[in-house]
């Protein structure tokens, strides 16, 4: 069965989902969902997020160089929605999505207080992909609430959501398979 190549991209699906905290200048801050988030380091700690330039939440990044990848649960599923459907432009977005802003380790703009782990980032780098741009930031600070996560998240406390395409979400069956 041919795929639609607009749709080629959710072959790769599911992924996990990640909301993305950042803020401008003027310090307010803001929040989306990303689906498209990866590491591409260990040494030194590198990860990526894919955004578009429409987004709010890009050209705050590009005026500050920071975000935070947040990690939601199953619980904050109306709350994912919410980040990616409104815009920071017209909404306060931690507002509107029930979100607690707390203050970050390393970088200024907040982390969320309802998600479970956090990645500070500053902006290492950029790439323009078509019509994505992909942060690459260099990690300052990692955490997670204590339970969910040592060497490798606790499915059955964790509950992390996954981004199946569209509107569509999932959530992993808890059970870990060795080969």
């Amino acid at each position: 069965m041919e795929i639609d190549l607009q749709y080629a991209y959710r072959l790769l699906h599911p992924m996990h989902t990640f909301i993305i905290s950042c803020g401008g200048k003027t310090g307010k801050p803001n929040v989306t969902t990303v689906a498209w988030a990866m590491p591409t380091s260990v040494n030194p700690p590198l990860v990526a997020v894919s955004l578009s330039p429409q987004r709010h939440s890009h050209s705050l990044i590009e005026e500050t160089q920071e975000f935070i990848i947040n990690v939601p649960t199953f619980e904050l599923l109306q709350s994912v929605y919410a980040c990616g459907t409104f815009s920071g432009r017209s909404f306060d977005k931690f507002k509107k999505a029930g979100l607690t802003p707390i203050p970050a380790k390393k970088v200024k703009v907040p982390a969320i207080r309802e998600c479970i782990a956090h990645i500070e980032c500053k902006v290492d780098s950029k790439i323009t992909t078509g019509d994505h741009t992909v942060f690459i930031g260099k990690i300052l600070a990692a955490y997670a609430n204590q339970g969910v996560f040592t060497e490798r998240y606790n499915l059955e406390a964790a509950k992390m959501l996954y981004h199946a395409g569209g509107n569509n979400f999932a959530v992993l069956d808890p059970k870990i398979y060795k080969p």
